[in-house]
Parts: structure tokens; sequence; C-alpha cells
């Protein structure tokens, strides 16, 4: 679902951009000289605008929907970030571009770290940040952090590959850090359940997310807190007193500064895993071997 959708998005974006590269080109000085950037002032785009170009580019294709998620300024000075879920009846997606200075053009693409450490930033953020349950020393060389979400497909294809890696590193951290996408019903929910899972036994919690993303498919919205009990009963925690600290203020706070974590090192779909601050998308899609060769690099560079 996320490569078809994301490819969509790419071909139609790549048509406008062609298509309006050399009247772009004509105007670049004229526009500049109307809406000046300065510093890290953004022109940010209305929802009206964003809508008015979504509607252009895939108004086509009736089976394709979207929802405006967020309009803030991007990572890079100058660049507004527009993120939105796209739906179409295989499933959602969040697909995310950025809109330049001019208010002209749109670009895709991944913003990446540069430099001679580029993976430092994210990694003293992350070091800082991860409260989620975790296996492995403390002090180990290198540090896994996965942002996952228990109602997210990939995350559940992805577990095997995690797992085998996890098992073949033993000197490694793995944490867990909860990211509920907003596009699924009882995600949210998931993770506060898994959050007070947490609390209550650390080997429950490890147990709790593996029969759920077994049983994935069997819960629903109407359902989830009935499903996510027994699931904690099944872990080895009691579902009654699991629900309960579900329904409170303090599994919330901790899953949305779980969310701000992510969001502060550029997480935007799961699972994310990061080795050592070096983002890995797609992870079921990578080589059990090329997975195992990051690990073990990280693990030299650190020492």
């Amino acid at each position: 679902m996320r490569s078809s959708l994301n490819l969509i998005l790419i071909l139609v974006l790549i048509l406008v951009l062609m298509c309006s590269a050399a009247a772009a080109q004509n105007s670049a000085t004229a526009k500049s000289a109307e809406k000046p950037v300065a510093g890290n002032t953004v022109n940010l785009p209305s929802e009206a605008t964003v809508n008015a170009f979504m509607q252009q580019t895939f108004g086509y294709e009736t089976q394709i929907s979207w929802k405006i998620s967020s309009i803030k300024p991007a990572p890079v000075p100058g660049l507004a970030q527009v993120d939105v879920i796209l739906a179409n009846p295989q499933g959602q997606q969040l697909s995310r571009f950025y809109v330049t200075p001019d208010g002209d053009h749109a670009v895709i693409g991944d913003i990446i770290p540069f430099g001679a450490k580029p993976f430092d930033p994210a990694r003293k953020t992350l070091e800082k940040g991860i409260t989620g349950p975790s296996r492995g020393p403390k002090n180990a060389a290198v540090t896994i952090v996965e942002f996952g979400d228990l109602q997210c497909p990939a995350c559940k294809a992805a577990q095997p590959a995690i797992e085998s890696l996890i098992a073949s590193e033993p000197d490694a951290r793995f944490v867990f850090q909860n990211f509920p996408l907003e596009m699924h019903n009882w995600a949210a929910k998931g993770a506060a359940y898994a959050d007070c899972v947490a609390q209550a036994s650390n080997d429950a919690f490890w147990k709790f997310i593996a029969k759920t993303y077994e049983t994935q498919s069997d819960i629903t919205a109407e359902n989830a807190d009935e499903k996510l009990t027994a699931l904690a009963d099944g872990a080895g925690v009691k579902g009654a007193d699991i629900a309960v600290c579900a329904s409170t203020p303090v599994p919330k706070a901790h899953v949305e500064a779980s969310l701000a974590l992510g969001k502060s090192v550029n997480v935007t779909g799961t699972p994310t895993l990061f080795i050592n601050g070096r983002s890995i998308g797609n992870v079921s899609q990578v080589p059990a071997s090329s997975l195992k060769a990051l690990v073990d690099f990280a693990a030299k560079q650190g020492k």
C-alpha cells in the first residue's frame, strides 16, 4: 500500500513539476521579490491551497481521497512541510511533500542528514528521549530503536526480521517506542495498553506486542478493549488492571511523548528503526544480512 500510493504521488508530481518548470524559471526573480524569505521565515500554504492542489493532482482518480494531517515549517529553513493521508480501497498511507519558498513548487523525497557524522544528531536526541521498554545491555555500543504501531500491517510483517536481528545481536540494546498513526482507529488505544503492560512487567510487554501483532486482523475499534484486555491476561499480567490503567491520562501522556520524540527525528511511518541514529524504513524489505551488517558497522563506529 505504501509503495503504490507513494509511486502514484511521485509520478503525478513529477509531471506537474515538469510542466511548470519552464514558466517557473522565467518568473523566478519576480516571484522571489514578491515573496521574500529570510532566515527561518516560512510561507506556509493554506489548507485551501493544499486541497486545491490535491484536487488538481488526484481529482481524476475517484477512488483516491485525502486528508491534510499537517502544514508546518520543514526541518530545512524556508521550506514548508505538508503531510497528507492518502487513501484508496486498499488502505491508507501518510505521504509528505515540501513546498518551496516561492510557493510555486512541490518537492518530494526524504530530507536526509549530511556531514562527517550525519547520524549523530538523531542518535543523541534518541539517547536523551527514549523511555520505552528495552532488551539488552543498557551500556551497549549499539542501540536499536523501533517506532511501531500495533495496528500497522507493515509492522506486523517486519516483526520476524526485527526479532531475527535482535537474536543475532545479543550485545545490542533494543528499545520499542509507541508511534500510533492517526489513520488507524484502535492504534492509540493499543499503545496505551502496551504502555500499561510495560509499566507492570517488561517481560510481559514483549509477549503482549507479539500476540497483538499475531491477532491484529481480529481486533477492531469496537472490540479493542475486550481483545487487548485478554491479550494482557495472556501475557502474564492482570488484564482488568491494565484496562483501567489504559483509560487514565498517564499512558496517554507517555504515548504523546513518544510520538513527539519520533517526530523530532523525522519519523513519518511505521515501522521505522534507528541503528545508532541511522534511520531504516521498509524493514521487512531489507535483507537480514544487511540489517546485521548495519548493526555490526555501528558497533565498530561506536568503539
